[in-house]
């Protein structure tokens, strides 16, 4: 028993080896010896951890047709969709390979696989978004991943407006999306000061200067050291008429950052 268990640490320790430190042992130990051992423990005794690694190791060989016969025998679960999701982007099945990684809750390959089609359909981009929002949210454990959603939403949901007719009816009711997303985010990560920065300036954007001003300062709030924030005030009591207050914020905002996105709008706002 004691031999075996040596080799299956062998095994592993040779199948790991680029993890490790150059001139350490388990560099020294050939892979084909881990990919041996594995194979003999998945014909005795498999298990959930050969399984998954004789996949992944298929599919660093380009073998996906036996990378999915082992993760196939993997129980359901999201390590188990995310290598399936690899496994069909590597046999050239990018809508398959999406529909895992949604299952898999793999906020990351969702989100660039919405980026790539908010090129073409800012729309289409919304909706798979906002699906994942949807699942992350019933799953109550990855809030971040929920509020990043959320604010993607919001920057697909601006994109859409941009493509109506401007003035539109259809063009605000887009708007006012993105604002709502921008807000969810808001309440879902509640210290996020970029989230509530998006979130004034789309306020601001729908005409809604009471709700920007409460957001920017808000976002001041969280951090003082905010120069888009502090700017974001400046902007909002330049629209109400208070320009010596504007400049006052814009000069606290050039000191922290003049370069930051906020000081370069109040500095144009107030020539």
């Amino acid at each position: 028993m004691l031999v075996a268990l040596v080799l299956v640490q062998l095994a592993s320790d040779s199948l790991n080896a680029r993890a490790a430190a150059g001139g350490t042992f388990p560099r020294r130990i050939s892979a084909r010896f881990g990919d041996a051992v594995y194979g003999v423990l998945d014909r005795l005794a498999p298990a959930s951890y050969v399984e998954s690694t004789l996949a992944q190791r298929a599919l660093e060989r380009g073998d996906v047709l036996s990378a999915q016969r082992y993760a196939v025998r993997l129980p359901a679960s999201p390590s188990r969709d995310e290598l399936l999701a690899r496994i069909a982007r590597a046999r050239g099945q990018p809508q398959l390979a999406l529909e895992y990684s949604l299952a898999a809750f793999d906020s990351d390959a969702v989100q660039a696989a919405a980026q790539r089609l908010a090129v073409t359909d800012p729309q289409a981009a919304y909706a798979l978004e906002r699906l994942l929002e949807l699942r992350l949210s019933r799953r109550a454990t990855h809030p971040d991943a929920v509020a990043e959603a959320q604010w993607q939403m919001g920057l697909f949901a601006n994109q859409v407006a941009w493509r109506k007719v401007p003035g539109s009816q259809t063009q605000r009711a887009w708007l006012r999306i993105a604002l709502s997303d921008f807000e969810s985010a808001v309440a879902q990560a509640p210290l996020s000061e970029r989230y509530a920065i998006a979130a004034a300036n789309q306020a601001d954007l729908v005409g809604e200067r009471s709700r920007a001003e409460a957001l920017f300062a808000r976002a001041a709030d969280i951090d003082p050291g905010s120069a888009d924030a502090i700017a974001g005030l400046g902007v909002v009591a330049l629209q109400k008429g208070d320009r010596t207050a504007a400049i006052t914020y814009l000069t606290r905002a050039r000191a922290l950052d003049p370069r930051a996105l906020m000081v370069s709008a109040l500095e144009r706002d107030l020539r």
